[in-house]
């Protein structure tokens, strides 16, 4: 057996996370020593240190087409997105008596677990959007649903674990029209689609870093103006007052500067992965009997292939991937290891048979088609082995 010391190591979970650019790393590693002060301090070194997150949030204002006092920095995409239900789900239910919240039922579980804590322990209403077999939410259907008492609208923007991307323009005129305010998730998209709050007509988006090379440990809330979400996390006055806390300077520096990147280099890196995408997916599909490919097959994240084999087990699947040198993912990667189907997969009407048997294979900017040739040919023998040893 090849020891794992000298196994070569394939990375296809950019979904999971993402390496930090070593530009992102260069511009972090000042604040760490050299500019350590306390942004909050009225000294040099604290004025330094707020001079740098208020460029940081300038940088990531400009990026999604927002003014730089709508962005609250966080400590992760998660956090933002409860900042972003509950907050608003509060705030609209003392605003305007608004108890309903709208979701699709294939949100991250950041999104999805909170509204649902929110029905069973604070009395609000949840409903779930219907979504079709790509897990793709119809406008016509929200405007069915929506209504004057609807304290908020959440709908992911690119699918973490499927890879489909919503029509969110449309979903945030509808929103507009009822004066109801609309969240996304876009912690996923942001690394390849070029967001435009003010065309999409969204109120809140929730970003993270890790995701498109920055560092883990912060994120961001876009919150338009005029919308107020209650704070979840008090103290202090940072963040406006919507998020208390010492300001995590080296990481909010280096999420600007991975934010920069991806702005520059969009294009690029999107093209490239796309071919990568298309070319598993099309590997997959043609080489590999009882395989489905999951999600949109053409309205999809252009890094993001993700599959559903016939009896296998997905989380062994990943696991003698693993062995192979492979990292890949089954399903979400909040999920990796539950030997419980995705929700997400439930949620599209797969059977729990086959939503068992996922896998989410996603590349970045550094995978090279060397990379996913080889993965290509060793994949289908890794399938039978792993449907060798399945049981029901």
């Amino acid at each position: 057996m090849m020891n794992e010391m000298t196994l070569k190591r394939v990375y296809l979970d950019y979904a999971a996370t993402t390496p930090v650019d070593e530009r992102v790393l260069g511009k972090m590693l000042p604040f760490w020593s050299e500019h350590f002060g306390n942004p909050s301090s009225v000294h040099w070194l604290g004025q330094h240190s707020e001079q740098a997150i208020e460029s940081a949030r300038e940088q990531i204002a400009n990026f999604i087409h927002s003014n730089p006092e709508e962005i609250i920095f966080t400590g992760c995409g998660s956090e933002s997105d409860n900042l972003a239900l509950r907050g608003m789900a509060h705030s609209q239910r003392k605003l305007r008596d608004a108890n309903h919240i709208l979701i699709s039922p294939v949100e991250h579980p950041a999104v999805l677990q909170t509204a649902k804590r929110l029905t069973e322990e604070e009395g609000f209403e949840l409903e779930f959007l219907p979504v079709d077999s790509h897990g793709m939410v119809d406008p016509d259907d929200l405007k069915t649903r929506i209504h004057s008492t609807t304290a908020l609208v959440s709908v992911v923007y690119g699918n973490n674990e499927i890879g489909t991307i919503n029509p969110i323009n449309q979903i945030g005129r509808i929103c507009q029209e009822f004066g109801v305010p609309l969240h996304s998730d876009a912690v996923q998209a942001a690394a390849y689609l070029d967001i435009d709050v003010e065309n999409d007509k969204l109120d809140l988006l929730s970003l993270g870093a890790h995701k498109l090379y920055g560092p883990k440990g912060v994120g961001a809330l876009y919150v338009r103006n005029g919308w107020k979400p209650v704070p979840i996390l008090t103290g202090g006055k940072q963040e406006n007052g919507y998020r208390a806390g010492t300001s995590n300077v080296p990481l909010i520096v280096g999420f600007a500067e991975a934010v920069r990147l991806s702005d520059v280099e969009r294009a690029e890196r999107s093209d490239h992965v796309r071919c990568l995408r298309d070319l598993i997916i099309q590997a997959v599909l043609a080489g590999i009997p009882g395989s489905y490919l999951t999600g949109h097959p053409v309205d999809r994240l252009p890094n993001h292939a993700s599959f559903v084999f016939d009896n296998l087990d997905g989380n062994h699947l990943v696991a003698i991937l693993d062995t192979a040198g492979y990292c890949c993912s089954s399903g979400s990667a909040c999920k990796s290891g539950n030997p419980q189907p995705s929700e997400i997969l439930l949620g599209i009407g797969l059977p729990r048979e086959l939503a068992l048997g996922s896998l989410r294979v996603t590349v970045g900017k550094d995978t090279t088609k060397k990379d996913v040739m080889e993965f290509l040919e060793v994949l289908p023998e890794m399938v039978s082995r792993a449907r060798r040893n399945f049981r029901v």
